[in-house]
């Protein structure tokens, strides 16, 4: 007797379906992962956000050539280890339709 087994969908292949499905949760999900760039025991959490949000708005060959990077170095700035400049950053945000913005890390009281 044989069982046949369905293919079950991988927690990150569910991540990127929901984040390209839900702009909105894709914001808050980089804005999460933004502060975690500043902790540098978290960087690497923020830097893998990133390139989810990549993989799931266009996939990180084409986040790459919009972005005017190869792919490899897209690969390698956003893993675990990874550290972007600055221009590499913006242009990644920039390539899945997002903006870096500052706000105050300590709201003015009245």
């Amino acid at each position: 007797m044989s069982k046949k087994i369905s293919a079950a969908v991988s927690h990150h292949e569910r991540e990127i379906a929901e984040l390209r499905a839900d702009r909105e949760l894709a914001v808050e999900y980089m804005k999460a992962a933004m502060e975690s760039l500043d902790n540098p025991d978290d960087r690497a959490a923020g830097l893998l956000a990133l390139r989810t949000v990549a993989e799931a708005y266009g996939g990180l060959g084409a986040v790459a050539a919009e972005a005017g990077i190869s792919r490899e170095t897209l690969y390698r700035t956003l893993s675990a280890k990874g550290n972007p400049t600055l221009k590499t950053l913006l242009a990644v945000l920039k390539a899945v339709g997002m903006k870096l913005s500052v706000e105050s890390e300590h709201p003015a009281t009245a």
